[in-house]
C-alpha cells in the first residue's frame, strides 16, 4: 500500500550523488546578442525535474527574459515553448525561474532576451541525469498507509453494501441468503483488490529497480604507469564491465575533441595538492588512452580525465595513481602534446614549505599575486581575509602582468585565453573551468549545430566511421603550426572571426574571468593556466569557502 501511494510523491527529498565530481551546477558568461550576461543553472537531481535558472544582465536594460529546454535528440523542432523568467525584486538586471527537463541525457537551456538593445540569445549546455533516490518521510508514510488501509476497507464494504443493504427498501432487513451474498461479494472484492494492490506493488518494485539501474553512475577507469625506456607513460583504461546491461554499446567510439583534444587529464598529488599536471592522453584503442608523463615528484595522485560524447554529454573519469620517483631532466623527456605541463608548489597544510624542483611556483591567495616560473605573475582580485560563500555565483577575476609590471595579454591556449582547474582539499570537488563557464566548449558547439539542424530526431552516426573521422581530424590539428592551430580552435569554438573584429565572446585583455559557484564549504586550490611567449604557465591560489547557512 505504501509503495502504491509513493507514486504520488515521487519528488520529495533526495540524496545527491557525485555526478560531476561535486559540481552539478552550470555557470556561463558570454554575449546574448548585444547583452553581456552571466547565467547560473542548477539542474534537478531527478529527471523529470525542474532546473533553476538565474540570468544576470551585466550590460543593457532587459525587460523580458524567457528560457526553454532543448534536447540533443529532439532538437529545436521538438522543444517546448519557452517559460518567462521573473525579474528578481530589488535586483535590477537579474531574472530567475524554472524550466522542466523531461529527458535524460544531454540537454541545454536556450535563453532569449529582449530589451533596449533589441533581442539576444544564448545556449547553456546542461547534463540532465538522475543522481538521487527519493525517500518518503516516515511520518508522511505512516499517515498515507493509514489512509490507504481505510480506502481499502471502504472499497470492500462499499462493494458488499451494493449487493445487500444498498438494494433494500426502507424498513427491510437482510435475510440469511442476502447476508451470505454480502459476505461472498466482500470476499471476492477483498481478493480482487488485493490482487490489484499486489500488481501495483510489483509494478512499482520493477519501476524502482529499473530506475536504480539507470541512476547515473560516473564512468570508471583504471589508471596505471607504464615504462618505456627511461620514461614513464600514463595509461587510462575505461572500465566497461557493466555496459552491456546498461546498453551503452559503442559510446567510446563517439567521443568528440574538446579544445582540440580527445581527453584532458589532470593529476594532483594528495594530500597536499602540491604537484599538478595537465596532460592530454591520446586514444590507442577504444578503451585505452596514453600520454608521456611529465617529471612529477613521487606520490599518490588524484586522476581526473574529461571526455565529451558526440551529443555534448561531458563526463569525468576519476581514479587514484601511485607515481614512482623519476630521474633525469624534464627537458629530455618526451611529451605527447605541446601543451602538456606540470608544476610543483607548497602543500596546503604547510604553506611556505617550498619543495626543490625546477618547476616550482609559490601559492597565492585572493588579493595577492603568484609568480610564474618565467617571472611574470597573476593577481587574483579579492580580499585575502574574506572567505567565499558556498552556493554563490562568482567571477574569479585574474590579471596577468609581465615581469616588469606592465599588463600581459595572454596568448591563446587550446583555443581560450586561459584555463582553471579547481580542486577541494579532499578531492571531492573538481572542475575544469574556462572564461566562458563550467561546461565543455564542445558541448556548446554541439547544441548550436543541433539547433540549426531541422531534423526532429538526431541520427546516431556509424561508430567506426565517426571514430575514424575524429582521429583524422586530430591528426590534422597536430600537424598544424601552433599559431594556426590556436586560431583554428578559437574559430571553431566561436571565439574568433577572421572577417570581423577578431576575438569574440570574451574580452581580450590582461584580465581573465572564470564564472563558478563553489558547491560546498572547505579549502580549495585553484590552478590557473595561461600562455606567454609560447610557453604554458601555471599559477596556484588557495581559497577558503564557508557555508552561509551555518554562520
Amino acid at each position: 500500500m505504501k509503495k502504491i501511494l509513493l507514486i504520488m510523491l515521487l519528488m520529495l527529498v533526495g540524496k545527491i550523488s557525485q555526478a560531476h565530481v561535486g559540481s552539478s551546477g552550470v555557470q556561463m558568461q558570454g554575449q546574448a546578442g548585444p547583452y553581456k550576461v552571466m547565467v547560473s543553472v542548477q539542474p534537478p537531481d531527478v529527471i523529470p525535474g525542474t532546473a533553476q535558472i538565474t540570468v544576470f544582465i551585466e550590460s543593457g536594460d532587459a525587460n523580458k527574459v524567457v528560457a526553454r529546454p532543448i534536447y540533443f535528440y529532439s532538437g529545436d523542432k521538438g522543444a517546448p515553448t519557452p517559460d518567462a523568467l521573473a525579474q528578481v525584486p530589488g535586483k535590477p538586471g537579474q531574472f530567475s525561474g524554472f524550466v522542466w527537463l523531461m529527458e535524460w541525457g544531454s540537454s541545454s537551456a536556450q535563453i532569449q532576451i529582449e530589451g533596449d538593445k533589441g533581442k539576444g540569445e544564448l545556449i547553456v549546455p546542461i547534463i540532465a541525469v538522475s543522481t538521487a533516490e527519493r525517500a518518503m518521510p516516515r511520518e508522511l508514510g505512516i499517515g498515507l498507509s493509514i489512509f490507504g488501509v481505510l480506502l481499502f476497507l471502504l472499497m470492500i464494504t462499499t462493494i458488499g453494501a451494493s449487493v445487500s443493504d444498498g438494494i433494500l427498501r426502507p424498513g427491510e432487513v437482510l435475510n440469511a441468503s442476502q447476508k451470505r451474498k454480502k459476505w461472498l461479494n466482500m470476499g471476492i472484492a477483498t481478493v480482487v483488490c488485493s490482487l490489484i494492490l499486489y500488481g501495483g506493488s510489483s509494478w512499482w518494485d520493477s519501476w524502482a529497480s529499473e530506475y536504480k539501474e539507470w541512476l547515473y553512475k560516473p564512468m570508471k577507469g583504471h589508471a596505471a604507469i607504464l615504462k618505456e625506456e627511461s620514461q614513464y607513460i600514463f595509461q587510462l583504461k575505461i572500465d566497461t564491465t557493466s555496459w552491456r546491461k546498461q546498453r551503452k554499446g559503442s559510446m567510446l567510439s563517439l567521443l568528440i575533441p574538446d579544445h582540440g583534444k580527445i581527453m584532458h587529464t589532470f593529476l594532483v598529488r594528495t594530500p597536499g595538492l602540491d604537484a599538478f599536471a595537465h596532460i592530454h592522453p591520446e586514444r590507442k584503442d577504444s578503451l585505452t588512452f596514453e600520454a608521456y608523463l611529465p617529471k612529477l615528484p613521487a606520490g599518490k595522485y588524484l586522476v581526473y580525465s574529461d571526455i565529451v560524447q558526440h551529443s555534448g554529454f561531458a563526463e569525468t573519469i576519476v581514479d587514484t595513481l601511485e607515481i614512482p620517483a623519476q630521474h633525469g631532466k624534464s627537458e629530455n623527456l618526451k611529451v605527447t602534446a605541446y601543451e602538456d605541463t606540470y608544476v610543483v608548489t607548497d602543500p596546503m597544510d604547510a604553506p611556505g614549505k617550498i619543495p626543490m624542483d625546477e618547476n616550482v611556483v609559490i601559492c597565492g591567495k585572493p588579493g595577492t599575486k603568484t609568480v610564474f616560473k618565467d617571472g611574470s605573475y597573476a593577481v587574483w582580485e579579492g580580499k585575502p581575509d574574506r572567505p567565499l560563500e558556498a552556493g554563490k555565483p562568482y567571477l574569479l577575476n585574474f590579471e596577468i602582468f609581465n615581469p616588469d609590471g606592465t599588463p600581459c595579454i595572454p596568448e591563446p591556449y587550446l583555443g581560450m585565453t586561459g584555463h582553471v582547474a579547481v580542486v577541494r582539499s579532499d578531492g571531492s570537488v573538481y572542475i575544469h573551468l574556462h572564461p566562458t563557464g563550467t561546461f565543455a566548449m564542445a558541448a556548446e558547439q554541439t547544441f548550436k549545430n543541433r539547433i540549426s539542424d531541422t531534423a526532429k530526431i538526431a541520427k546516431r552516426p556509424a561508430p567506426a566511421i565517426f571514430r575514424d573521422s575524429i582521429d583524422k581530424h586530430l591528426a590534422r590539428l597536430n600537424a598544424m603550426p601552433v599559431l594556426e592551430r590556436e586560431q583554428f580552435l578559437m574559430t571553431e569554438m566561436g571565439m574568433y572571426e577572421t572577417n570581423a573584429a577578431g576575438m569574440m565572446g570574451m574580452e581580450h585583455g590582461n584580465r581573465i574571468s572564470f564564472p563558478y559557484s563553489f558547491p560546498k564549504d572547505g579549502r580549495y586550490r585553484i590552478f590557473l593556466q595561461v600562455k606567454r611567449n609560447e610557453k604554458v604557465l601555471t599559477g596556484v591560489f588557495d581559497a577558503k569557502v564557508t557555508d552561509p547557512t551555518t554562520l
